[in-house]
């Protein structure tokens, strides 16, 4: 099964969709976590692991440049540099006829087409024999439930879930304000305030974040 293919959309903007900007930065350190690009620290942190992988994409590439320091996935959220990409983000989205005026809210043809696909992936019963990419769907579309069932340990040590499961008939992301239950009016305003430095690449990400272990296994 190819999931992300079959939708078009990338797993990030999938999860935009339905939760936010705490969703998609969610997503992304998933995506950096099954690569081994990341590795967790005390107090929920994470930081840069290892040389960039090859073919990671301009979302995750930034979020994987924010974490030259320690910060918490909560602090990503708020970075200047991930707002601006949650921003860039949205324009093919609106671009689409998915976000709609005036606070680029998924507009109900989007919201449909998202429910529609989570009624055709449902989450897994199990986490054996998923790829990577199978992972990604699973999160964007599922949120909390699928971090739960398939990268427990990573999402505890993280924060990206809490204590508590997500109500029957909603989508959970728990590194957002509350509940992002699905089709939340609300999006955090990631399209203004001062946004500071850019978001280019580096290299090498070198260091670690001090105590924790790697990514890429949960």
């Amino acid at each position: 099964m190819d999931g992300v293919t079959e939708i078009g959309w990338e797993p990030h903007q999938i999860a935009l969709l339905g939760g936010g900007p705490p969703a998609a930065v969610t997503v992304a350190l998933v995506a950096l976590h099954l690569l081994g690009a990341v590795e967790t620290g005390p107090r929920r942190t994470l930081c840069a692991a290892g040389p960039e992988p090859e073919g990671l994409g301009p979302f995750e590439g930034t979020v994987l440049d924010c974490l030259h320091e320690p910060l918490t996935a909560r602090e990503l959220v708020r970075h200047p540099d991930v707002r601006l990409a949650v921003a860039l983000t949205r324009i093919p989205l609106a671009e689409d006829g998915l976000l709609g005026h005036p606070w680029l809210r998924p507009t109900r043809g989007a919201r449909r087409r998202v429910e529609f696909w989570r009624e055709r992936h449902p989450l897994p019963a199990v986490r054996h024999g998923l790829t990577d990419d199978d992972t990604l769907l699973a999160v964007a579309l599922h949120g909390d439930a699928a971090l739960r069932l398939l990268l427990p340990r990573f999402a505890l040590r993280t924060g990206l879930t809490a204590p508590g499961g997500a109500p029957a008939d909603s989508v959970r992301f728990s590194l957002g304000r509350g509940r992002f239950l699905r089709w939340r009016d609300e999006y955090e305003d990631s399209v203004s305030g001062d946004w500071g430095g850019g978001t280019g690449h580096h290299g090498d990400h070198a260091g670690g974040c001090g105590s924790g272990g790697g990514g890429g296994s949960d």
